[in-house]
């Protein structure tokens, strides 16, 4: 899918999560409400401005009932076998289309409530609202543009507080195939920044990608950065096999942590890189690569992961999924979990998932109403016993999440 091409991303070819991770990002997902809240406006830039909103529960069962609480490993379906408000998530929009070639200023204002929070927040803007389990972050507040020039498909840019562009699972869960996440998208992708990105159209094959930001989670100043900048850079290439594959690649760099073997931690860089190709085999069957490698100087750490995604659509409500993955997390400081159980010595992870998405069209203004069940088998390769209060080798899941939204 084009990044030009986004007003029809409902319709495309590729897969429920292919395009999600970048596109609808960059798109500000206009086709998501119909709630307009001033169709009646004598102005047609306030008669675009829409309101959409979705509620999402879930629960991740665990047979062996760890003693902690804790599926280790992960983070929104961290809680064992006890049901949860994941999302409860409002969305105000003005979105831009970038097929029209003229000058165009759109925003997108989302604020989240529910247990995800907890793993999203910005440091110095929403890091201190509560300590609670259930917290309140702004998801996204950003002003758009869409600038004609240059190139005949122009310049995109965004400006404020984004969600990261890296990686094929989305904050969004209506646009995932699964509840659970991999081990690459809680670890070795960035989350939210403050500061801007641009998506150049070079041509209708070939956009060039590049932002700057204050650092992964945190803003200008804050020590976890030490107030030194970080970016993105990279390109996505459109309409490759008869309009059939998509690749994106994106690289990032700059400080992230707070030590550094050298003593100088806002020199100590981290290098994300991630590149994602997504293929329509067919118009019920389509599948989806991952791979990334981070390297951490200041931890003195790497990691890569390989993820691939298979998903085939057996009717118009029901669509079966699969999702294997590798993980490496060379030192072990990087994959932990919520309690003192900490994090694992160095080890490769392997998880398989397999589920459905049952996703029927309702009607009466609701937008989505969508249900993920799953099951999952994470387990440690190299043989370490780290999962279950570091009883087992391996640990074995089942759930899902339910989803409603207008």
């Amino acid at each position: 899918m084009a990044l030009s091409s986004c007003t029809s991303s409902r319709s495309t070819w590729l897969s429920p999560w292919g395009y999600a991770g970048f596109l609808v990002l960059f798109c500000a997902q206009e086709a998501r409400a119909d709630q307009h809240l001033f169709k009646n406006s004598p102005s047609p830039w306030l008669r675009d401005v829409t309101l959409s909103g979705l509620l999402e529960g879930g629960i991740t069962a665990n047979p062996a009932r760890p003693h902690d609480g804790v599926n280790f490993g992960n983070f929104i379906s961290d809680r064992a076998n006890q049901a949860q408000i994941n999302q409860l998530e409002l969305t105000l929009e003005k979105a831009n289309d970038p097929t029209i070639p003229r000058y165009q200023i759109g925003f997108i204002l989302e604020g989240m409530y529910g247990s995800d929070p907890r793993y999203f927040h910005l440091l110095g803007v929403s890091n201190k609202l509560t300590k609670d389990r259930y917290q309140l972050v702004p998801a996204q507040a950003h002003v758009n543009f869409h600038l004609p020039i240059l190139t005949k498909k122009g310049l995109d840019l965004q400006a404020g507080i984004l969600q990261t562009p890296m990686g094929v699972e989305p904050l969004d869960p209506s646009e995932r195939p699964f509840y659970t996440l991999t081990y690459i998208s809680q670890y070795s992708a960035p989350v939210e920044h403050l500061g801007a990105m641009a998506y150049w159209h070079l041509t209708h094959r070939v956009d060039l990608n590049f932002g700057i930001d204050s650092g992964n989670q945190t803003t200008f100043g804050h020590r976890e950065n030490h107030g030194s900048a970080a970016g993105y850079v990279g390109f996505t290439l459109n309409n490759l096999a008869h309009g059939k594959l998509t690749i994106v690649e994106l690289s990032r760099i700059g400080p992230e942590n707070t030590v550094s073997p050298e003593g100088t931690p806002h020199k100590a860089q981290r290098y994300w890189n991630d590149i994602a190709a997504y293929l329509s085999v067919t118009k019920r069957l389509s599948l989806t690569g991952e791979f990334n490698f981070l390297r951490d100087n200041g931890m003195r750490t790497n990691a890569w992961g390989l993820a691939t995604f298979l998903s085939y659509k057996l009717s118009p409500t029901v669509t079966f999924n699969y999702r294997g993955e590798l993980y490496r997390d060379s030192s072990g400081n990087l994959v932990g979990s919520t309690t003192p159980q900490g994090t694992a010595l160095p080890t490769t992870f392997g998880a398989l998932s397999l589920g459905f998405a049952y996703k029927p069209d309702l009607g009466h203004g609701i937008r989505v109403f969508e249900i993920h069940p799953e099951i999952r088998f994470d387990r440690s390769l190299n043989g370490r016993r780290i999962f279950n209060d570091r009883r087992n080798i391996g640990m074995f899941t089942f759930g899902g999440d339910m989803m409603i939204g207008f």
